[in-house]
């Protein structure tokens, strides 16, 4: 008994040691979408402001099959999704559930699900691991693909979800750790999946919106197994969940069209809610150490500020601020300071808001040379990076006024959000994945 408590002592010492680690660690990688904070700012990065295909690319890497899923990057070690279409054609499919209503084409061909892992100094593919190989149950939006829940790390593990395929666990080598199957999910109109998991504390949180039977789910990080499960209201909102610390006490927020809610991180006990968002409450809500930003876009237009420290039932007059112009539809707002920077729908408008008084301070300018945006925005030490979905990436001055900087050109499609790392920018398209970084003429 003394050699079990011993052991178990050990083991709860030593994941603390390694959660300290990470921390330490995590303000100089980009271990997740959107960078250390969860906001797209990297106040420590300053790379190139212009490049084009012959001009400050250090390498790029070719890749396979179809993601949208950003890398990360974690050492030396930069981590891509993909799924390849495969020759081989299923025998026979089970039945489309008729419950569900689609306008997209369900495959016959199995697919390859992948994670890759490319050298950050060189972009030599490392390990190339196949997760899972299966035929879709359903298809997907033609600008979508069956990549694009973006992976996380805690440092040691890393987590990719391949939402109806798995949530798998890797080590740095490429190993499968774990493997959990929540069951199968069903998007609205069948536009596909993307779950992008998030690390906290030795779990794993899960947004499995989807059209019945939506739930939040808290994974144990080092084996996969449920900690907790709470259902959820709400039909398929594709948000990533955002984990906030207040108080002592963490909170996973959650967009959504019914409601807009806050959780218990230990329990899944529900803290707070308020009035939802439009349909497809897409956008992945950003907080600082006062208010919850929450956005949507789609036949409509919302921002609220939510209290950091809300309880049950918040009613409109406790919010901070509303907005009800030209917020996003798939991207989400940028937060730096005390400025959320966003563009209209999917369009190549751009607005910023002060975040105390939820006024505009720059109100719908249009960039230039774009057409229209996956990905989210992301900020360095001065400048905005605003990739378009037709390879222009739109680099803005950082501030109050509407400056911009240049505009970028890639032979390439870019939906993935872009990673800021020091001196150096990578950019994840459908043909390649790009490091940028300023490079003697």
């Amino acid at each position: 008994m003394r050699n079990v408590v011993g052991a178990i002592i050990l083991a709860v010492g030593c994941g603390t040691a390694l959660h300290a680690d990470f921390l330490d660690k995590k303000a100089t990688q980009w271990h997740q979408w959107r960078g250390p904070n969860g906001t797209g700012y990297a106040p420590d990065a300053n790379p190139p402001t212009k490049w084009d295909e012959n001009t400050n690319i250090r390498w790029k890497a070719p890749l396979v099959g179809r993601g949208s899923a950003t890398p990360i990057v974690w050492e030396n070690q930069v981590i891509v999704l993909t799924a390849v279409e495969t020759d081989k054609i299923a025998d026979k499919l089970p039945p489309a559930d008729p419950r569900f209503q689609t306008r997209t084409e369900r495959p016959n061909r199995y697919y390859q699900f992948i994670v890759f892992s490319f050298d950050r100094q060189t972009g030599k593919q490392l390990w190339k691991t196949i997760v899972a190989e299966a035929v879709p149950h359903e298809g997907c939006h033609a600008t979508h693909s069956y990549a694009a829940g973006s992976p996380t790390t805690d440092g040691t593990r890393i987590y990719a979800c391949f939402g109806s395929q798995g949530i798998f666990a890797l080590d740095f080598s490429g190993k499968v750790l774990w493997k959990q199957n929540l069951g199968q999910l069903h998007t609205r109109l069948g536009w596909g999946e993307a779950v992008t998991p998030v690390y906290h504390k030795d779990s794993l949180y899960l947004n499995w919106d989807q059209e019945a039977d939506s739930k939040l789910y808290c994974l144990d990080a080092a084996t996969g197994k449920t900690r907790w499960v709470v259902d959820r209201d709400e039909k398929s909102s594709w948000n990533t969940p955002l984990l906030v610390n207040h108080n002592e006490t963490t909170q996973v927020v959650l967009n959504g069209t019914t409601r807009i809610r806050g959780y218990h991180a230990e329990s899944g006990k529900l803290i707070w809610e308020c009035p939802g968002m439009t349909t497809n409450a897409i956008p992945s809500p950003v907080a600082d150490d006062k208010w919850i930003y929450v956005m949507s876009g789609y036949r409509g237009a919302a921002a609220v500020a939510i209290p950091i420290d809300a309880k049950g039932n918040v009613a409109k007059s406790q919010l901070g601020w509303s907005y009800d112009k030209a917020t996003p539809y798939v991207p989400s707002p940028l937060l730096v300071n005390n400025r959320l920077y966003f563009s209209q729908t999917t369009q190549p408008v751009f607005s910023s808001l002060d975040t105390t008084t939820g006024k505009p301070v720059i109100d719908r300018e249009r960039l230039p040379s774009a057409t229209s945006f996956y990905a989210s925005p992301a900020a360095s030490k001065s400048h905005i990076y605003y990739p378009d979905r037709t390879g222009t990436t739109v680099v803005l001055k950082l501030g109050d006024q509407f400056d911009v900087v240049s505009v970028n050109t890639l032979k390439d499609e870019l939906d993935a959000s872009p990673v800021l790392l020091g001196k150096t920018l990578f950019l994840r398209g459908h043909k390649n994945l790009y490091c940028i970084e300023e490079t003697s003429k």
